[in-house]
Formats: C-alpha cells, sequence, structure tokens
C-alpha cells in the first residue's frame, strides 16, 4: 500500500534520515521503533507533507506523493496524530474534531449534524467522557488527546500515523485507543504507531521497522520480535555496556 523508498532528509549537516526504505501494508499496525534522534520524528512529518525530502521516493498504490502539501496527504487518506498535543484553546470540542473538515468559506459539515458526527467520533474509543460544548483549552492534556484523535478519526483515514500519540492518556483510555487500532488494522487500515514502549511494541505490532541514527536497520515481523534483541538493534551501544 505504501512505499518508502530511498528517503533521505538533511537539516544542515546532520542527516535527520538517510535512504530510508520501508514497505507498510494495509491491515496491518506497523511500528516505528528508534531512540530520539533516529529519525522517528522526521519520517512522520514526511509521510504527513509538512517537510518534502531531499532525495527519495513515498509511493502510494505506486503512485510518489513525496513533497505533496498536508492538505494533499489528507486528501490521500491520510491522517496523523503528532506527539505534541494540537488544539484550538479557544473553540469548543465539536469545532476542534472538525478542523480542516469545512472549507474557507462556508462549512461543509451543517450544525444540525456536527455534534453528532464529533460525538460518534469520540464514543469509537474514549472512556473519558468529553464534554462538547466545553472549549478545548479548557480540557486536561489526555482530554485534549482524546479530540486529537477523534480529529483523525472523522476523516476516516486509509492511513493512519500515530506519533506517541498515547503517551498523555491513562490507563483506560489508552487501551482502549490500542483496541481502536486493531479495529481499524482489521478493517484494512494501515495504522503506522511510533512508541518507545517496549510493552506496547510487542502486543500491538504487526511488524517493526528499527531506525538508529537515521537509518533502516530492519524490519522485523510479529513472530520474530524480541524485546532484548530489538533494544540491541536500536542502541547496541547500551547492550554492549551494560555487559
Amino acid at each position: 500500500m505504501l512505499q518508502v523508498n530511498e528517503l533521505s532528509k538533511r537539516y544542515g549537516e546532520t542527516i535527520a534520515l538517510d535512504c530510508a526504505t520501508i514497505s507498510l501494508n494495509a491491515g496491518e499496525i506497523h511500528t516505528i521503533l528508534g531512540e530520539n534522534g533516529s529519525g522517528k520524528s522526521t519520517l512522520v512529518k514526511l509521510l504527513s507533507g509538512i517537510i518534502a525530502p531531499d532525495t527519495g521516493d513515498i509511493l502510494l498504490s505506486g503512485a510518489d506523493i513525496a513533497g505533496a502539501t498536508p492538505s494533499a496527504f489528507q486528501a490521500q487518506g491520510f491522517a496523523t496524530v503528532f506527539q505534541e498535543v494540537l488544539v484550538a484553546p479557544d473553540r469548543n470540542v465539536v469545532d476542534n474534531i472538525l478542523l480542516g473538515c469545512d472549507g474557507l468559506l462556508k462549512r461543509r459539515i451543517p450544525r444540525s449534524q456536527r455534534a453528532e458526527i464529533a460525538g460518534s467520533a469520540l464514543s469509537q474509543f474514549a472512556v473519558t467522557d468529553v464534554g462538547l460544548d466545553e472549549l478545548a483549552g479548557h480540557l486536561p492534556l489526555a482530554a485534549q488527546q482524546l479530540v486529537v484523535i477523534a480529529r483523525a478519526l472523522v476523516r476516516k483515514p486509509k492511513i493512519l500515523v500515530l506519533d506517541e500519540a498515547t503517551a498523555a492518556l491513562d490507563f483506560a483510555d489508552r487501551e482502549a485507543v490500542f483496541e481502536l487500532m486493531r479495529k481499524l488494522a482489521g478493517d484494512g487500515c494501515l495504522v503506522i504507531f511510533i512508541t518507545h514502549r517496549m510493552d506496547e511494541v510487542m502486543s500491538l505490532s504487526d511488524r517493526v521497522t528499527v531506525l538508529r541514527s537515521g537509518k533502516v536497520v530492519t524490519t522485523l515481523p510479529r513472530e520474530k520480535l524480541n524485546p532484548d534483541e530489538l533494544l540491541s538493534l536500536m542502541a547496541p551501544e547500551m547492550i554492549g555496556a551494560a555487559s
């Protein structure tokens, strides 16, 4: 479904991503694993259209979309939940969930349907009750992240990118999001999951791609996942120091 082919990005002398090649399939939870500085955030930004690669291709069903705008990525079925919780603090929960769904001059979603659509998106996974009329800026951080995840779901994504998106959630909501991820993948969605928690990697991943210093080290299927091996692939110097 999605092929990242020889993708590279440099910031001055810093190589953030170096000839990364990854194949990602519809209907799977594909985890991207790596330490800080491994290239995970750069990959997320490239797959969201926020930045353009210096070299390489992003092929969606064979068509190259590298360097397209964020709106073009969204039009192709991408939705990204970033590590940073991004809300419009002075607008209510309904408006935050539907951000980007309306045109510049008129609402595409009628006023009479907005609360129902926003509430339906939240009800797919949120355990914590989030008031639809609440200003997003008045909500706790965890509730704000639920709003952002609901915003991604409203788009009915074909490819959902979750960048440490569950880090701010409590246990019940986090488990509910994990169940949602499994359901989406079962329905044919490609879920790209960025996390640093090994328990999440082991319980959720259909495949894992390990990044280190901007390079793809390997991609492993679920049946070959081993926590100690994954740690050694991420940071072999740490394993060597410990031994």
